[in-house]
């Protein structure tokens, strides 16, 4: 994972040259020398180094609770943004009114979609057919990939929101330690 984090952090500076904008990367205790390439590569940034792995919610809440900026970015450390990720969508968000998550279209390492970019509310019907193969309801097909507009669930490997909703939500449920939280902190902000 250390290669993906180095590549994601140098795509995030450079998405955010033009911005006032802060990186923090919460490493929950791994094994890998991430921590030790931060501190090499990217001193600027800050780092919580955790002594055991609190799990992908408690982490991003560790994170959120020092950060300083109007809006938060939580982005998985596989992920690499474009050039303008971070400008066009603040720009997008700052003209919403009630403004909820905001996601992005995200593609994997070919280049293809990835439907859980946007969901819908996964309701039990919902999810049992998706388990079975049937996933026509799970993922949020009434935009097409390219579409701007309303989706109820959002994927947790990039998800921007103002730090002051973050913070009225709560933060991620500390009780999902990986999986669900996204689908939780989505519906919670729906309502």
């Amino acid at each position: 994972m250390r290669y993906f984090l180095e590549l994601c952090l140098k795509s995030v500076q450079k998405a955010i040259t033009t911005l006032d904008a802060e990186i923090i990367v919460v490493d929950n205790n791994s094994t890998d020398e991430s921590c030790k390439m931060i501190k090499q590569l990217f001193p600027e940034i800050n780092l919580i180094e955790n002594k055991q792995n609190f799990g992908f919610s408690k982490g991003n809440n560790l994170g959120v609770a020092i950060a300083k900026g109007e809006y938060i970015c939580i982005l998985n450390p596989d992920t690499v943004v474009a050039e303008d990720t971070f400008t066009s969508i603040i720009a997008f968000a700052d003209k919403q009114k009630n403004l909820g998550i905001v996601g992005c279209k995200l593609i994997d390492g070919t280049g293809q979609f990835l439907p859980e970019s946007k969901r819908n509310i996964p309701t039990v019907e919902v999810a049992l057919k998706k388990i079975i193969g049937d996933s026509k309801k799970y993922y949020a097909k009434h935009l097409d990939e390219n579409t701007t507009g309303k989706a109820a669930i959002l994927v947790g490997a990039f998800m921007l929101m103002k730090r002051n909703l973050y913070r009225k939500m709560n933060g991620f449920d500390e009780d999902f330690f990986m999986f669900g939280e996204d689908i939780d902190i989505s519906y919670r902000v729906l309502n």
